[in-house]
């Protein structure tokens, strides 16, 4: 049996990971929901409500493809999946399962320092003919951290940049964000994390803390909220999954602060209150989320909303498929036992998920990382 708790009007299925519990070591801001340095706690302790029975049982899971080096982001094409890895390559796994690993060639080369690397990729809907997609990674820059976002083609199995959308994105061995995804308007869409600057968050001149969203070509749309700006919502602490449903209505995934991990619903414009609140907290012109994890710690990563309309989000820390049901708001864990998931996504009525054992965070087995199908119902 798992508790679940009340956050606003909805009710919350949590993980089985105890607050003291880290994700790094104490204090390190790693992707764990702990701070860059020493907090002190809000004292919004969630109240308790009803249980109800673990649903992990629910799918079970196939390996498609084992042997992956810190995966971060997997796309299908065609039945074929593209899946990047941190340190700087694309592999490629064909449908019998057979993998090619592909370099990236960049003009700024990959930095795979904590949580930063290649990170987000999403394919051009013309991707069949013209080989085309969009990358986020981190790269150095003055000798920081920086993040970018590029348009990339497929060249006899290797894949050259060709233009730069947005470059200087605020980054850092913490809270790189890295999530890109084409909504449904056509624009493309990605979040960036505060990179451990918390107060860049509430900042709208700066690009930390916030979910973006341009064009194809990386120009800024007209009817953005903002005039001149990237951002479509700020006050965010590390966001790292975006999905949309049938409504047209995004929902995202954040990594929160000494647990708290949030699913939010994102709406232009709007302030998600990090770091001015947190939890249960509320203020004027922030959004509280839709829910959190109270004192529980998720480390929730990519999402995607099922052929049944329920919006599915990977656990990192609390290493577990969650099930949200936006309509009866509940939530349940309906995968589990593979460790540390990274993304998923929903293709031909079937959820794929990643696994993340290899980051140096998790206990890899030998076929470590793995490419898994789960059967059962989306």
């Amino acid at each position: 049996m798992k508790k679940i708790i009340a956050a606003g009007s909805v009710m919350i299925l949590l993980g089985a990971c105890s607050p003291a519990d880290n994700e790094e070591e104490p204090d390190s801001g790693m992707e764990n929901g702990a701070s860059s340095g020493p907090e002190t706690d809000s004292g919004d302790e969630p109240t308790d409500g009803n249980t109800i029975d673990d649903a992990s049982s629910a799918l079970s899971a196939e390996t498609i493809a084992s042997g992956l080096n810190v995966p971060w982001d997997v796309e299908v094409h065609q039945n074929s999946f593209y899946i990047t890895e941190r340190g700087g390559t694309i592999v490629h796994v064909n449908e019998n399962g057979e993998k090619e690993r592909q370099n990236i060639e960049l003009n700024e080369p990959v930095a795979a320092s904590g949580e930063g690397g290649l990170l987000g990729f999403e394919l051009a809907p013309d991707f069949a003919q013209s080989q085309e997609a969009w990358v986020y990674h981190t790269y150095e820059e003055d000798q920081s951290l920086s993040n970018r976002i590029v348009s990339v083609t497929l060249e006899n199995g290797t894949w050259q940049e060709q233009d730069v959308l947005v470059d200087g994105i605020p980054g850092g061995a913490i809270h790189n964000g890295g999530r890109l995804k084409l909504g449904p308007d056509d624009m493309l869409y990605a979040t960036a994390g505060d990179a451990g600057r918390e107060n860049a968050a509430q900042n709208r001149d700066s690009k930390a803390g916030s979910i973006l969203r341009m064009t194809q070509e990386g120009n800024v749309p007209d009817d953005n909220p903002f005039e001149g700006s990237y951002i479509y919502s700020y006050g965010h602490r590390n966001p790292q999954g975006i999905s949309w449903n049938e409504n047209g209505e995004m929902y995202s995934s954040e990594h929160g602060s000494n647990a708290r991990d949030e699913i939010n619903r994102i709406e232009a414009g709007a302030n998600y209150g990090w770091p001015e609140i947190t939890g249960n907290e509320s203020a004027e012109n922030m959004r509280a989320p839709l829910v959190h994890s109270g004192s529980d710690t998720w480390a929730p990563s990519g999402t995607t909303f099922g052929e049944s309309g329920a919006f599915y989000v990977t656990g990192l820390r609390g290493t577990q498929l969650m099930r949200f049901d936006v309509e009866n708001e509940s939530m349940e864990v309906v995968f589990s036992g593979q460790g540390r998931l990274r993304d998923v996504l929903q293709h031909d009525g079937s959820l794929y998920v990643i696994t993340n054992n290899t980051d140096g965070r998790g206990n890899p087995g030998k076929e470590d990382d793995l490419l898994l199908r789960l059967n059962g119902s989306s």
